[in-house]
């Protein structure tokens, strides 16, 4: 598409958007104090994004039952990596990109909480073991020496309705079977939508750890 009218520059972006404000800049912080670790503590879902070594940028979602990342020291958190799909698309980005940035969601809280950092793959069996759920240990888990950390506004969550009644029951069933659909579709694959939908079923019910 041809467009006219692009930002290239940072002055530029600047005439349209303002600098940030001093009570903006100054909440970045390079630890985890009580109310970072509070927020992770309470946290069942996060969103990770890496870098490979080409600059192509991956986000992928993980959740498990709150607290299941864990705050190592002020500096330092581990998440655990799960059964999926074998992509490991974040795994590949850190080994060739380590720098990683992640926000929190608790369901129903307005505020976010994000943290870019410096990520290393772990197998030690200190970092893995406490990340055991239904007796299943994480082979990997996913260490990120924090940077910065900081509480992100609510406009977003206020603006989409995400945790609203209403927004829930607007979107209720409308992804039933649209993975199975799609990636029989996309993937061009020889099996039908209801023979993709069994596989996801059975990998759900039985690779959740």
């Amino acid at each position: 598409m041809d467009f006219r009218d692009t930002i290239t520059t940072l002055g530029d972006l600047r005439e349209v958007i303002a600098p940030p404000s001093e009570l903006v800049t100054a909440k970045e912080v390079g630890f985890l104090d009580d109310y970072c670790r509070d927020f992770i503590a309470r946290s069942p879902f996060l969103v990770i994004a890496s870098t490979d070594g080409k600059g192509s940028v991956d986000t992928s979602p993980k959740g498990d039952p709150a607290g299941f990342v864990k705050v190592l020291d002020e500096t330092t958190i581990a998440l655990p990596e799960r059964p999926g799909n074998h992509r490991a698309d974040t795994l590949v980005n850190i080994v060739e990109h380590p720098c990683v940035s992640v926000i929190f969601f608790i369901p129903g809280t307005k505020t976010t909480f994000r943290v870019r950092g410096r990520a290393r793959i772990v197998r030690d069996g200190w970092v893995r073991e406490p990340m055991a759920v239904e007796g299943k240990v994480p082979a990997l888990a996913i260490v990120v020496d924090v940077q910065t950390a900081f509480f992100h506004c609510a406009k977003s969550i206020i603006r989409s309705g995400l945790w609203t009644a209403e927004q829930v029951a607007s979107t209720e069933g409308r992804d039933d079977g649209l993975l199975a659909e799609t990636m029989v579709k996309h993937g061009d694959l020889p099996l039908s939508v209801d023979e993709m939908q069994e596989i996801i079923d059975d990998d759900e019910s039985t690779r959740l750890y």
